[in-house]
């Protein structure tokens, strides 16, 4: 019998997580929209396709949700393997367990790990101890699975989005943050809008330089000329106390008929949804004819697919 130590397991399986969106290349994403698109064109069409049969991915849950369970459950059974969920209001993650602690054991019982919590550092750590791959699946500072399916949403409707403008309008939080550094790699512009007292802190996001952002007081300004408008909700998970006074600081940063009108003619609209209509959007600009959030929606199941698939399998060769 051959017992390999902990650190040649993770030498020889070339152990990548997936923490924040700065963490792949362009290149690694121009090869993981590929797979999505094949991933999803074989959905499409009723192929089975079932590389990850007896692989399992643990999803542990310390902030609510639809989207990122939903896609990810039904992501990975679509796959071959299978799914288990944990609230960590049901675990001993919830009665203080140490994050080391959980990481080394459940990470000896499954392939996969994602993991939806609070603070980034919690994930960081989680990361650190794991023997498989970790996936963010939201964190307080970072959103990189929905900015996936977002970027690939874009290209799969409009093309490159390269040399593109895309408007934020609202909160400096995870999603706008997490834009930011796929500016960065995709080499497209930012241009956001905040209230005072929200702005964006670009160090604590680690860009490079602020050569693919521009700030904006007036949302207007941010909105004119863009081919992409996104923004999401005033008050995100944690920041429940503050929902009375972001209303009044977010009054004037709602994206309406008025704003998209100020963006290009075949500008797109995105949220990530669950969205407030008469809050952060109009409804008759989520539910109009630019808006691709239903896309966007779909688009986090075929590309976590793909995203699972690379870090469990490695590059594999694109298929027709």
């Amino acid at each position: 019998m051959i017992f390999i130590s902990d650190q040649l397991f993770l030498y020889f399986m070339q152990l990548r997580h997936y923490l924040q969106f700065s963490d792949f290349s362009r290149e690694e994403y121009a090869y993981l929209f590929e797979r999505a698109r094949w991933i999803k064109r074989e959905f499409k069409a009723y192929r089975r396709y079932w590389p990850l049969t007896d692989r399992t991915l643990a999803m542990i849950f310390d902030k609510s949700s639809t989207r990122t369970r939903l896609s990810f459950e039904a992501g990975m059974s679509q796959l071959g393997g299978a799914a288990i969920y944990l609230s960590t209001r049901d675990t001993q993650l919830g009665r203080g367990e140490p994050v080391e602690d959980a990481a080394r054991v459940i990470s000896r019982m499954v392939d996969i790990i994602m993991v939806r919590t609070h603070k980034h550092d919690t994930i960081q750590r989680f990361a650190e101890n794991s023997r498989v791959p970790v996936i963010n699946g939201l964190t307080d500072e970072y959103h990189p699975c929905q900015i996936l399916g977002d970027i690939f949403t874009y290209t799969e409707i409009k093309g490159n989005i390269a040399g593109k403008t895309v408007a934020w309008i609202g909160d400096a939080n995870n999603m706008c943050s997490t834009w930011l550094q796929a500016a960065e790699i995709f080499d497209f512009t930012m241009h956001v809008s905040t209230p005072p007292g929200y702005d964006i802190d670009p160090g604590l996001i680690g860009l490079n330089g602020s050569n693919h952002f521009k700030k904006f007081t007036n949302p207007m300004d941010a909105v004119n000329g863009a081919d992409l408008v996104t923004t999401d909700v005033w008050t995100s998970m944690g920041f429940e106390d503050e929902t009375e006074q972001r209303k009044n600081d977010f009054a004037a940063f709602c994206v309406d008929s008025e704003m998209m009108s100020a963006a290009k003619s075949d500008a797109v609209f995105m949220h990530c949804l669950p969205a407030h209509r008469g809050e952060e959007v109009s409804a008759d600009v989520i539910d109009g004819p630019q808006s691709v959030v239903w896309d966007e929606a779909e688009n986090r199941l075929h590309t976590q697919k793909a995203l699972i698939e690379y870090l469990l399998l490695g590059k594999l060769t694109i298929q027709g």
